[in-house]
């Protein structure tokens, strides 16, 4: 009895604790289809791959989205001829490097501001240096989806064509509104309690899952997973990816295995599950073919795995 309260009083903690930031993240990224001008930003955007995947990936603060929102908005980047560093760039970054989901670590890890830097810097490094490799190729639409390849070559398509929204678990397909004044209320309206109804649920799983894993899992266990320098590492791994939560709220999540797991596994967490994780996989296979997905997703978890085995091995 004493495990069933405890795994409750945990649970409506985490919960407690990550609504708000929900809220904030949801309302910004709304707020972007009232007041973002895309056709003007895109025509400042830098060609050369590594300015390009950079400017992509500074892009979140501008479009503070989590992972269900950006992939949506890299698509249209694309279907506007953006180049496809900057694409991807964001794609990779703008779940991590945005000005909420920054807030919201700082507020859990206010104590260790290196866990916040390092996530922000690592975040940064995988979408240049996957944003790059992409904007290298000399064509890029092999590697697209036949109703985006569409879109490159019709502008008014482009601008019209069903927009792929909400998650791997909950997924629908929604014609993007017009971008008529008239409507844009209408259009922010209707994105916040979208993406409310869709990552609200996942808030919920993610927050019971923590809670069950904390109280119901033996402590010798975790103990012995979560220290290990290579081992905490790849069980952070698989935890994200599994777990799907929305980066506003993850490090609080993070925070509950903070006393048992290594700063590095921590990161990974933090890094790997934002970029490539159940839902965002499904909402990427709307824009990219199987083996773009593919090497955006094992690419990713080399370079996280390598990052934060290092910080284990050298920092802490």
């Amino acid at each position: 009895m004493a495990a069933i309260s405890g795994t409750f009083t945990l649970f409506l903690s985490l919960l407690v604790e990550a609504i708000p930031f929900l809220l904030a993240g949801v309302l910004l990224s709304s707020a972007l289809l009232l007041f973002v001008n895309e056709e003007r930003l895109i025509r400042r955007l830098p060609t050369q791959p590594l300015l390009g995947a950079l400017a992509g990936g500074i892009l979140g603060f501008l479009f503070p989205v989590c992972e269900c929102g950006n992939v949506p908005v890299a698509r249209r980047l694309i279907a506007k001829r953006a180049p496809i560093a900057v694409a991807v760039g964001f794609l990779l970054a703008a779940p991590t490097i945005n000005p909420v989901v920054i807030w919201s670590t700082w507020i859990a890890f206010r104590d260790r501001p290196e866990i916040i830097f390092l996530r922000v810097a690592m975040s940064l490094a995988v979408a240049v240096i996957l944003g790059c490799l992409f904007g290298l190729q000399k064509d890029i639409t092999p590697f697209l989806q036949p109703q985006v390849k569409a879109t490159l070559f019709a502008a008014q398509e482009a601008a019209w064509s069903p927009v792929p929204t909400g998650t791997f678990l909950l997924g629908d397909r929604q014609p993007l509104v017009s971008y008529l004044k008239p409507n844009r209320w209408r259009l922010f309206l209707e994105n916040s309690l979208g993406e409310l109804r869709e990552l609200g649920g996942l808030l919920v799983l993610g927050s019971a899952i923590a809670a069950i894993v904390q109280i119901w899992l033996p402590r010798d266990f975790i103990l012995t997973l979560g220290r290990g320098p290579i081992s905490s590492v790849v069980a952070m791994l698989l935890l994200a990816g599994l777990v799907s939560i929305c980066s506003t709220v993850d490090a609080f999540f993070a925070l509950s295995f903070s006393s048992a797991f290594t700063s590095g596994s921590l990161l990974a967490f933090l890094v790997f599950g934002p970029t490539i994780d159940l839902k965002s996989i499904g909402l990427m296979l709307t824009v990219f073919n199987r083996q773009a997905v593919f090497y955006l997703f094992f690419l990713t978890a080399q370079l996280v795995f390598l990052g934060c085995v290092l910080v284990n091995l050298h920092w802490y």
